[in-house]
């Protein structure tokens, strides 16, 4: 983890979106050009040594880090979509959610079986998304070589159950509590 500055860029915001609820907003740290970029560059250092083809991006704070990331790693960015936001054929995993299901998808021709892939996003709480992307990606025959955000909330323990699902986490800051 690089603390480096960072956390002071991204705000708090007590009872959103409930009471209890500590919020981390990005937006802050997106809005500084320093913090946008040394975020995007250590992120991109701390995943370059898993040498990936693909950098799966989940929507849509993914799609931003990730879009760096893959620039930066000199890779491809496949974007992992929530339910019929894609237009074509599709692959898709359904997950749940504290209350229901949601469901992500990518394109069915997006990923070449065998592809070395990074999942890439802002923040890590729960790690269902993230664990749900992993499947999907599995799925499309690809090596999920590792994951990175650039928050992590270790009391939530995703970062813990993406790792016990075999994939080499890295986050950039971590905030305790929820």
């Amino acid at each position: 983890m690089v603390a480096d500055g960072l956390a002071g860029l991204i705000r708090t915001i007590p009872g959103y979106p409930k009471p209890g609820i500590q919020f981390r907003d990005i937006t802050t740290l997106l809005l500084d050009p320093a913090g946008l970029s040394g975020s995007i560059d250590q992120l991109s250092a701390a995943l370059a040594d898993l040498k990936p083809d693909l950098i799966a991006g989940i929507e849509a704070r993914g799609f931003i880090f990730g879009t760096g990331v893959a620039q930066a790693l000199g890779c491809g960015l496949l974007l992992i979509r929530k339910k019929n936001k894609l237009p074509g054929a599709v692959l898709g995993v359904n997950y749940a959610l504290e209350y229901g299901q949601d469901r992500i998808e990518m394109h069915a021709d997006a990923c070449p079986p065998g592809a070395r892939v990074v999942i890439v996003d802002d923040l890590i709480a729960t790690g269902g998304t993230a664990i749900a992307t992993a499947q999907l990606l599995r799925q499309a025959g690809a090596e999920v070589a590792g994951a990175g955000f650039v928050i992590d909330l270790p009391d939530l323990g995703g970062a813990a159950r993406l790792r016990a699902g075999g994939v080499r986490v890295q986050t950039l800051l971590e905030f305790a509590g929820d």
